[in-house]
């Protein structure tokens, strides 16, 4: 079955958001065949909303110091070979590949505007207001932004494993963030702030039930939910369980490092 940007149009338009502005987060290849490829679905997402934003990180800046702070969910000493591969953060990096097709489009597109976080960034377009709350302080307040406005997140193939905006509920309610450091032509810089893992994130979505829009396209599922929803429903579970939403891998340091900061009080 062949997807076209039509499809994908009247499908988004189903979920009757209005012109809301949206960030996405996409798997191109949970479309199937789309004619067009990426572009279509970017086309089709410009079409329907005011604004359009995704996130473009890029994990290739990280670089891992010998030393650092304590309790910092990272094994010092231990990137050396990464470290030799880093690259310097310029605006015209790709979007890193596990953020998939759709955001490297986006950034792509001629229209399209990038904030400058050398790990963290975004892209958009008309969505310069967003972009602009961006801090190294606050790498996620774009999300913040985007709720004030009455933004949603599109979830285009994929659940809430990758749904960023639960990072920022992390924040709201108060969850351990990290250090992290990248490669920029000024220097190596410090990037606070640094979320934990999402691997759990997607435990989420019973408590988001019934703030969730759905819509197939073709054998796509589009899930839709306010991102003020989930702040709404995400922060009073972080603050009654400090321990919700962390993933099971006992190898996971960023995860680990909650625990142990839970468990110390």
């Amino acid at each position: 079955m062949t997807i076209f940007t039509r499809d994908i149009e009247t499908g988004l338009r189903s979920l009757q958001l209005g012109e809301a502005p949206v960030i996405v987060h996409a798997s191109l290849k949970s479309f199937g065949n789309v004619n067009g490829s990426a572009a279509s679905v970017v086309d089709a997402l410009l079409r329907v909303f005011s604004s359009v934003m995704a996130p473009a990180f890029t994990y290739k800046t990280m670089i891992t110091p010998p030393v650092g702070p304590e309790d910092n969910g990272i094994v010092y000493g231990s990137g050396q070979d990464l470290n030799l591969m880093a690259e310097f953060f310029i605006p015209s990096m790709p979007v890193d590949r596990l953020i998939g097709m759709v955001p490297e489009t986006l950034r792509q597109h001629p229209l399209a505007k990038r904030s400058d976080h050398p790990i963290q960034s975004f892209a958009g377009i008309r969505a310069e207001p967003f972009l602009a709350a961006q801090t190294m302080h606050d790498p996620l307040a774009p999300l913040h932004a985007l709720a004030m406005s009455g933004g949603w997140v599109l979830l285009l193939g994929v659940n809430h494993t990758v749904n960023t905006s639960i990072h920022y509920a992390e924040k709201m309610a108060g969850r351990k963030t990290f250090i992290r450091w990248a490669l920029t032509p000024k220097g190596v810089v410090e990037c606070p702030a640094f979320p934990g893992c999402s691997a759990g994130f997607d435990a989420a979505a019973p408590a988001l039930e019934n703030y969730t829009r759905r819509v197939r396209i073709g054998d796509t599922l589009i899930q839709a939910v306010s991102v003020r929803a989930v702040f709404n429903a995400v922060v009073p579970m972080f603050r009654r369980d400090p321990l919700a939403l962390l993933c099971n891998d006992e190898s996971c340091e960023r995860c680990g490092e909650i625990r142990k900061q839970v468990r110390k009080g």
